[in-house]
Parts: structure tokens; sequence; C-alpha cells
């Protein structure tokens, strides 16, 4: 099923079963988003050079305006802009516990590598909502494609300057060795949901199918850079269903203190949607 078959419709016409499945769609991207942009400003004036530096804050300046875009649509729904982050339970969020990791300190090749392998996912999520049954989806997804085409592009030209030396492959390697096990969680299931939203033609692939499609485009471009794909066994981390690692609660904590110390009871916005 896709858009081409049934338009679900605006959000006050949808069943329980549709909502129930639209609103999981929603905060999956909108939380992996926001989550990814708060961990990007840790390089920003930490980059190995100025451009690096421009070029990683205006990815999470992307990230951040492509997560309200979605915390947008999910307020159709009822929910405050306040109730979603700044006053939410940090138990609710449903990010994948990939964006919520600590970067390594000074360690470019683990921002460079995290990157890569998300937006790789990225690509793939956002090619399976293009054609989504539920508008909103649809608009927002057309809107936010060629930011995170340059996104990739951007990861993949600093692998490519990476792995030019020595030191550059090692320290990709044991990023990768690391950060692997980990990105496969962003193809974790939310509860047990995950069968409507491509029922309903919310989106149009399984989250096997973009583990596969996103394995077979990494190992590609990995292997071809002299990396080797690490074995990640039977077992695998913690993963996306309100599951967390020890890191997510300090980083909570951290990016909602400003509104929490200056008493804020309102998201206040400097400037209206409209502008």
């Amino acid at each position: 099923m896709s858009a081409v078959d049934t338009d679900l419709g605006a959000p006050g016409e949808l069943s329980e079963r549709e909502r129930r499945a639209v609103e999981a769609q929603l905060f999956r991207v909108a939380d992996d988003e926001f989550i990814q942009a708060e961990r990007y400003t840790f390089w920003q004036v930490r980059a190995p050079t100025l451009e690096s530096d421009l070029a990683i804050s205006n990815n999470a300046q992307d990230e951040l305006g492509h997560a309200r875009l979605w915390y947008d649509a999910i307020k159709q729904f009822g929910y405050s802009e306040e109730s979603l982050i700044w006053e939410g339970n940090p138990d609710d969020f449903q990010h994948s516990t990939f964006v919520e990791l600590s970067f390594e300190e000074g360690d470019w090749a683990d921002a460079v590598l995290r990157a890569y392998l998300y937006d790789e996912a990225e690509d793939i999520r956002l090619a399976a909502l293009a054609e989504s049954s539920y508008e909103p989806i649809r608009d927002r997804t057309s809107r936010i494609q060629g930011e995170e085409e340059y996104h990739l592009e951007h990861a993949v030209s600093w692998l490519e300057r990476l792995v030019n030396n020595e030191n550059g492959r090692e320290q990709l390697q044991a990023a990768l060795d690391r950060l692997y096990p980990y990105a496969l969680t962003m193809f974790e299931p939310v509860g047990d949901v995950e069968a409507d939203i491509v029922d309903l033609g919310i989106r149009d692939r399984t989250l096997e199918q973009m583990r596969t499609e996103w394995e077979s485009r990494v190992t590609e471009q990995l292997t071809e850079l002299g990396l080797d794909i690490p074995d990640t066994g039977p077992a695998s981390p913690t993963g996306r269903d309100n599951e967390h690692t020890e890191e997510w609660h300090d980083l909570f904590e951290e990016m909602t203190s400003s509104y929490r110390n200056l008493g804020r009871d309102s998201a206040t916005k400097i400037m209206t949607d409209n502008e």
C-alpha cells in the first residue's frame, strides 16, 4: 500500500490503529534527529579545520530543523513542545541508542564514521517515507531529503580523506568496531506497531528490509576504503523501545538545564512559524 492507493487523511480523521502507527513513526524520526543534533554540538569549535567546524555546525542546525518539522507534526495530535521535550520524561524518548552515545574526546574519526552510518540510514528511511500514506510525512520528507543528501556527501568525503593515512584508517576502524553494533539499533522496532506502519502505507519498507539495504551500502562503501565490518554476533546493544544507555539521562539533564535554570514554563520562539 502506498500514497497512490490511499491517503489516511487529517489527524482528526485517523482511527486508533492509524493514529498509533503514525505517532510511532513520527516519534522514531523526530527523536533520532533531535538527539543526533544535540550530540553534534559537541564538535562546534572542536573540529580539526574551520571548514569542518562550519560543516558540522550546519549539520546540527539542519537536524534540529528537521526534528522541529517532525515534532510539529506530532503536535497536531494535541501534544505540546514542552511535554515532548523540555518537560518530558527522559524514559519516554524513542530514539536509537546509537545517537545518544557520547563522542570520543578529540577523535574526529568517531564523528565522521558516526555521521556516515547515520546518514546512510537516514537516506534509506526518507526514501521509505517519500510516498507515505500520511500527507504530513510525505510533505516533510520532500523538504528534508536535499539537505540529508549533502550530509551524506560530506561524511563520505571525510571518510576518503581519513583513510589516506595509516593513523586515520586505524582510528576509523576503531570507531567502526565500537559504533557498528549500536548503529544496528536504528532498525530496532518500537512496541508491536511496526507491522501496522507498513501495512497502512505509512512507510513502504520493513525495518528488516531497510537494515538489509543499509548493511549492503555500508559494507560496500567501507570495505572499498579498506575497513573491516565487525562481526556483531547474536547479541545486540540496547535498542530504541524506551531503552537507553547509561549516558542518556546525563545528556537529557544537560540539554534541558537552561530551560529549568531560567525558570521557563513554555518554549518561546524568536520567530513565528511563518517568518
